[in-house]
């Protein structure tokens, strides 16, 4: 893969990022407050609901930078032929590795970001500072595994189907796709990974949420969801299905339309320039 390439798709990235979490963040604070364990009203209901959103900025542009930087570089690594069945199967390896790249920045972004969610009447910067202080980096990285564990899959269906869909629709218009067809892809995709996933984020927000050296803040996946299960049953593993499908579908249609947009303008600068 070429440098410019590489480029592109490190800023197309991070522009997507930072667009799709700044304009989603509300909706992304009433899921949280939904799979809260104290509740949504004493989780600070429709208040403040863009508590947490310095954390979100800052983590946005390097977190989706990265991951689209690994998933470009993952899918030029294991080229294959367009007509090949094993296509799909490189946009899973490349959503997977990018994925565990993204969270090692997207995971501390998250924990600050979650507990300013819950507790709105607390800054940013004092919410980090208490988890440094009381639980150190390990702290900033609570719930890494349960997060790979529900980005993974929900990559696995999100990115594979949104080749798919760009694949088909070019197919059916005898052309590449535009960027607002891509993003209609992404909405798509987006929306059905965000419903199939649901339990494994409930069990993520839950470990991010638990107090230090409860069990739960062990970051037991199985665990949690269990206690989900046994407290509320299957629709507390679904809770906040609706803002999540909502959130992300619309997050799909900006952040996967964005990046196309911007990573085309960026290669055509670059060939200009040339």
């Amino acid at each position: 893969m070429d440098k410019p390439g590489l480029t592109a798709s490190l800023v197309a990235g991070g522009v997507a990022g930072v667009s799709v979490d700044l304009i989603l963040f509300p909706l992304d604070t009433i899921k949280t407050r939904l799979q809260s364990p104290q509740g949504f009203n004493k989780a600070g209901g429709f208040r403040g609901i863009y508590a947490g959103v310095p954390s979100a900025a800052i983590g946005s542009f390097p977190n989706a930078a990265a991951f689209f930087l690994t998933y470009e570089y993952v899918k030029w690594f294991l080229h294959t032929d367009s007509a090949s069945c094993f296509v799909p199967v490189k946009h899973m390896l490349a959503a997977s590795a990018g994925e565990v790249v993204a969270c090692l920045i997207r995971v501390p972004s998250e924990v600050v970001k979650q507990r300013a969610q819950v507790s709105a009447s607390s800054r940013t910067f004092q919410i980090f500072s208490n988890i440094l202080y009381e639980e150190g980096i390990q702290g900033l990285y609570r719930g890494y595994k349960s997060t790979v564990l529900r980005e993974i899959p929900f990559s696995l269906i999100q990115f594979p189907l949104w080749e798919y869909l760009k694949a088909l629709w070019s197919w059916r218009q005898d052309h590449v796709v535009d960027s607002w067809q891509s993003a209609v892809c992404g909405a798509f995709a987006g929306g059905f990974a965000a419903a199939v996933t649901t339990p494994l984020d409930v069990a993520k927000t839950r470990i991010m949420l638990a107090k230090a050296g409860s069990s739960t803040a062990s970051g037991n996946v199985l665990s949690a969801l269990h206690g989900v299960w046994q407290s509320q049953g299957l629709a507390g593993l679904f809770a906040g299905v609706f803002p999540r499908m909502a959130a992300i579908s619309l997050g799909g249609f900006i952040f996967l339309g964005a990046y196309d947009q911007t990573y085309s303008l960026l290669l055509e600068v670059g060939r200009k320039s040339l």
